[in-house]
């Protein structure tokens, strides 16, 4: 690959803001949660909604999902910068149980792990995955959506945590 052209990928895509997810599962093949920034309805109709999440191949979550078969995707309130980088493995803790110990959660109707206080979260039966290149896409079908009180999402961009505001044009 051209590393310029890498380069100016990397640079470019980080001026995108996006919001903050955690991916979360459990089942045969343990409890794992990642922290992501690539994640995206697919579609609101059909038998079920559905969304898409990309993982990095070599993360123990994308493993543990294609096993599990079943993940949560945590939408991060704007206040949860803390289990953001707990999941990105910014804490210290090197066991993804340790994270869990720290971070508040509950089962939900398939026993994946869902996030409290996160905006939104989405439980989802792994519908499919593709491993492209250097990640796993996997695609849910949606079968809860658990929305919290307070809608203000985590965002990230330009290489840091950000909060959406109110603008008017003027």
């Amino acid at each position: 690959m051209d590393a310029e052209l890498r380069r100016c990928f990397v640079e470019g895509m980080s001026r995108a803001a996006t919001f903050v997810a955690v991916a979360t599962t459990d089942g045969e093949a343990g409890r794992f949660g990642v922290t992501i920034s690539s994640l995206t309805s697919v579609s609101a109709d059909g038998e079920h909604p559905s969304l898409l999440a990309c993982i990095h191949h070599q993360s123990s979550t994308a493993s543990a999902i294609l096993k599990n078969r079943a993940f949560c995707a945590n939408l991060l309130h704007e206040g949860q910068q803390e289990i953001a980088d707990l999941f990105a493995g910014r804490s210290g803790l090197a066991s993804h149980t340790e994270r869990f110990d720290h971070a508040p959660w509950q089962p939900g109707g398939l026993g994946q792990p869902m996030i409290r206080g996160a905006t939104a979260v989405f439980e989802c039966r792994l519908a499919t995955a593709l491993y492209w290149e250097t990640h796993h896409i996997f695609i849910g079908h949606v079968t809860s959506v658990v929305l919290s009180d307070d809608p203000a999402a985590l965002l990230y961009g330009q290489r840091a945590y950000r909060r959406a505001v109110n603008f008017t044009p003027g």
